[in-house]
């Protein structure tokens, strides 16, 4: 990577469902040609300095449905529950891909299971992967597919999405709204925390009420991690984090990944894509003065969210790297925000 780019290791995009519900339509694109569709392919990333993050594995809750239309958040089937097997078949496949996409990648797209398999990976200047399950409907209750899937890589886990399943209930993406929505772990979710804790997988806190995330923070051996959430003192969506939570996240030294989504970004919650730089600077700002300069990171949400045109995709990257600057963070906090952070953390949590 030229010396002049800072590298952005990234808590969550939703690349891998892209490609995969986009095969054989229309959209259908490949991960190694630069186009303007979604936010990440490869030569995007190398324009913008992506260097890696934690690609989720999301199941809609109707994977028959046509995604060539736009996803409504107001439908209510969005947020249905899915059976445990529907939902394994379709976590396979975005696994599956990855693999795929690895083996044609020609050293430009590392599966990583470790700190120093993403070190290797971003010093090759090959975009680092860490494979992560967002809503865990894929899991049974024996833990036998998360055994599988960790084998197969998995290193990162949210136990929900915006929906109930059988370990937590979600949040929903509801404006104006505190996270305290309904209940938080059920025993088998508890159990979950535990197992993956034991496996070495990290537990993410986006996405789960406020009574989950008490409840994962009573359970749990590691630091608290929420890969891909604001500050909801700035933004009331339901799906950021108060104040009480973020102290939280502090005393147990864990990460929070700010989120590029502009609905969860904008003090009046509007869908806006004229959303400047400076508003997702702000919520970086009040998340290190919350946490520490060593607790916050890069939660992109990329091609699973809106993010504001002035960043536009991965390749946009260094234009919020700049905005950093101007607004007067040093070159050693922006490299702790961009990378450093998120290494820091998955270290913790894999030991």
């Amino acid at each position: 990577m030229p010396s002049n780019k800072i590298p952005v290791f990234d808590g969550h995009n939703d690349t891998l469902l892209k490609l995969e519900i986009e095969a054989g339509t229309p959209k259908e694109r490949s991960f190694f040609e630069r186009t303007q569709q979604g936010h990440i392919d490869l030569p995007r990333a190398r324009e913008g300095g992506f260097a890696g993050g934690l690609f989720a594995m999301f199941v809609p809750s109707n994977i028959h449905q046509d995604f060539t239309r736009p996803f409504n958040p107001r439908d209510p089937a969005n947020y249905a529950e899915i059976p445990q097997p529907e939902a394994l078949g379709f976590t396979l496949r975005m696994a599956a891909r990855a693999q795929r996409l690895e083996r044609a990648s020609e050293g430009g797209f590392t599966l990583c299971r470790s700190v120093a398999d993403i070190e290797k990976a971003m010093a090759a200047d090959s975009v680092a992967a860490v494979l992560h399950i967002e809503g865990a409907e894929a899991i049974d209750t024996d833990f036998n597919a998360l055994e599988v899937l960790h084998a197969a890589g998995l290193r990162s886990l949210g136990p929900v999405w915006s929906r109930k399943n059988a370990f937590a209930d979600g949040v929903p993406m509801a404006f104006p709204s505190s996270p305290d929505t309904g209940p938080g772990l059920t025993d088998a979710g508890r159990a979950l925390v535990r197992a993956c804790n034991d496996l070495k997988i990290l537990v993410d806190l986006s996405h789960i009420t406020e009574k989950g995330f008490w409840d994962v923070a009573e359970t749990s051996r590691h630091p608290l991690v929420a890969s891909h959430s604001n500050a909801h003192v700035l933004c009331q969506n339901a799906r950021n984090l108060t104040d009480r939570q973020l102290d939280a996240i502090r005393e147990s030294d864990g990460l929070v990944g700010v989120n590029f989504h502009v609905a969860f970004l904008r003090e009046d919650g509007r869908h806006d894509r004229s959303t400047p730089l400076e508003t997702i600077v702000r919520h970086f700002a009040y998340l290190v003065e919350r946490l520490g300069e060593d607790r916050v990171g890069f939660g992109s949400d990329f091609d699973g969210c809106m993010v504001p045109a002035e960043l536009g995709d991965s390749s946009g990257l260094q234009k919020l790297v700049q905005a950093f600057r101007d607004a007067g963070f040093d070159e050693e906090l922006i490299e702790k925000l961009s990378y450093k952070n998120w290494l820091r953390v998955l270290s913790h949590t894999q030991n």
